[in-house]
């Protein structure tokens, strides 16, 4: 008998068992600083205060008319288990196209009972990636969750900001935790900002990340093979102390077409990263009063990593993540000497004005096609 599209949805559903992966993180994530219930009270008030208070100075430094008014968001102060089991909601909305798609292209090819199988190993080891994460993480905007069929979150999403892991950064750096917590907020309330000013930015990047996992859910039969060959690279760049690229599981990309929507999302998390970045760099003193030592240790983190940590975040791309960080605000620094915040603020237009890969490592191919 012949599947349905309902039953479709429900195996791609099961390919991944996604409560399995969330508890997994949970159980498995690290512990965090230790705090009272006082204290813990104190924190999560502290940082939504600082969340609210952040928002007016993204609206000076960007000049977006979006930061005004940014009811169709929220704005949650998680833990780490909160934080992995909202990512869980986020991966199901960006795969389930593509997981779909796979299963109808196999029709009769895999049992449910198989799927469930497949989706407990998967799930596992979802899980434990994101038990690793979780304790990195100090905040995330989703954009995507809302979008789940059962979700209770506002439309246009939702900002995360992981409590136990900003007290825990800011006690390590030994700096003043409102001075740092509004720091962070200031970086991770222009994310929420940006997809205010781009309502559209959200089902395109959904596109592109749809076309990119399709060719990867696609290539499955390969994907094994391809994530060996991936990791003994890893491993052998890892041992001759040269850089790692953009990360193993990205490795496991051959397709011209797979690397097209790499790159193009790739520009696009360098733009919203580095505009992030650019933003919380452009205050001073006078509103983040310790901001020059808090810029200094923090960026100086990462040094004393230890050899297993450096192997995962290589694994996963992290590292290629923290030059997104970098390219992104050189970008956008390179566009506003030019043509000013209003000229820069015309990539939130449309798809067609966002940046490609090349132009985020050359600004002034950017700004001539925009006609500077």
């Amino acid at each position: 008998m012949e599947s349905t599209a309902g039953d479709s949805s429900v195996q791609a559903q099961a390919l991944i068992n996604w409560e399995l992966a969330a508890s997994t993180a949970a159980r498995l994530a690290p512990a965090g600083p230790s705090l009272g219930s006082a204290e813990i009270g104190t924190a999560v008030e502290n940082l939504r205060l600082m969340a609210d208070i952040s928002v007016p100075h993204v609206h000076d430094i960007t000049g977006l008319e979006a930061a005004r008014d940014l009811r169709d968001s929220s704005v949650l102060v998680v833990d780490r288990a909160s934080w992995a089991k909202a990512n869980t909601q986020s991966f199901a909305v960006m795969l389930k196209p593509a997981m779909e798609k796979m299963l109808e292209g196999r029709r009769g090819a895999m049992s449910p009972g198989a799927a469930s199988v497949s989706g407990a190993i998967t799930g596992s080891q979802l899980g434990a990636v994101l038990a690793f994460l979780s304790s990195k993480v100090l905040g995330q905007y989703d954009p995507f969750s809302a979008l789940a069929e059962d979700s209770t979150a506002p439309a246009a999403g939702r900002l995360l900001l992981v409590a136990p892991n900003i007290v825990q950064v800011e006690r390590e750096l030994n700096v003043t935790p409102e001075d740092f917590r509004l720091w962070v907020c200031l970086h991770e309330q222009t994310h929420r900002v940006q997809f205010a000013a781009a309502p559209w930015l959200r089902h395109h990047m959904l596109s592109e990340i749809d076309t990119l996992s399709e060719h990867l859910l696609g290539n499955v039969d390969t994907l094994l093979e391809r994530a060996s060959a991936a990791a003994r690279s890893l491993k052998d760049r890892t041992a001759a102390g040269t850089a790692p690229g953009r990360g193993a599981i990205l490795d496991l990309l051959q397709d011209p077409e797979e690397k097209a929507s790499l790159s193009h999302l790739t520009a696009v998390m360098s733009l919203l990263e580095g505009h992030a970045n650019v933003v919380m760099d452009a205050v001073d003193a006078s509103i983040v009063p310790s901001v020059k030592t808090i810029r200094q240790r923090f960026n100086a983190r990462g040094k004393d990593r230890g050899v297993v940590e450096k192997f995962i975040r290589s694994l996963l791309g992290l590292d290629a993540k923290m030059r997104q960080y970098t390219d992104g605000a050189k970008f956008v620094r390179a566009v506003v000497d030019v043509a000013g915040m209003e000229g820069f603020n015309r990539v939130w237009e449309s798809a067609a004005n966002l940046p490609t890969e090349p132009e985020i490592h050359d600004a002034k191919l950017w700004l001539e096609r925009m006609g500077h």
